[in-house]
């Protein structure tokens, strides 16, 4: 009995040993059972899941790039172009500008009037005639200065004269009426395809979200 036993225990801690050796290939038992087929398609599908996970977390991180550039840079920058441009279109020039010329006067004055003249001074009249009596008497007379005189006036005065302008002219310009319409309308065209191209991207992942499924974004309710 006591040789049994001793056999007993001194082969005990041998048993196990045959089932260690069969348990580590079970490690690899799903990547390799020595079908190299269904090893190849199970190692392709696990590197397909690594690179579409990188793929997804590579494409969210340049939408979020993409969606900062397009409401940061590039919509205010496109948006602010093309208002400009309308406004400039829009606008008018104010101004007052001083004048400061000489313009010569020349033309023929016809005159052909009756009027009134004052004698500025006694102007003596020789050899007058009255008659006294019916008869005619020879004198000297004497208009004192001031006496009115009733003249008739039919002439041609020339006028030849220079005269100096000085003024300031209030000018109001449209540039929708000048030469400067034609280039700014042709900005405002061309950024305006690309105005209603960004107003219409969303601004952010719910706004694709909703694009794409057809619903209303609350950024878009009223």
């Amino acid at each position: 009995m006591q040789e049994i036993k001793r056999y007993t225990d001194d082969a005990s801690p041998t048993a196990p040993a045959p089932a260690a050796n069969v348990a580590a290939p079970s490690r690899h038992r799903w990547l390799w059972q020595g079908r190299l087929g269904e090893a190849f398609w199970k190692a392709a599908t696990l590197f397909s899941l690594i690179v579409n996970l990188i793929l997804v977390v590579t494409l969210l991180v340049v939408g979020l790039l993409i969606f900062r550039i397009k409401n940061d840079i590039v919509q205010p920058l496109v948006v602010g172009l093309h208002g400009s441009f309308v406004e400039m279109d829009n606008a008018t020039i104010r101004a007052t500008i001083p004048v400061s010329d000489s313009l010569p006067v020349e033309f023929d004055l016809p005159l052909n009037t009756n009027t009134t003249v004052t004698l500025v001074q006694d102007t003596p009249i020789k050899s007058a005639t009255i008659f006294l009596n019916g008869q005619a008497v020879p004198i000297n007379i004497v208009l004192p200065a001031g006496t009115p005189l009733g003249i008739s006036l039919n002439l041609v005065v020339p006028v030849r004269q220079v005269v100096p302008v000085r003024l300031m002219v209030d000018a109001v310009i449209p540039l929708r009426q000048t030469e400067l319409h034609s280039p700014f309308d042709r900005l405002r065209h061309l950024f305006e395809p690309y105005v209603g191209l960004l107003n219409s991207l969303p601004n952010g992942w719910q706004g694709a979200v909703c694009q794409t499924t057809g619903q209303l974004c609350p950024a878009d309710k009223r």
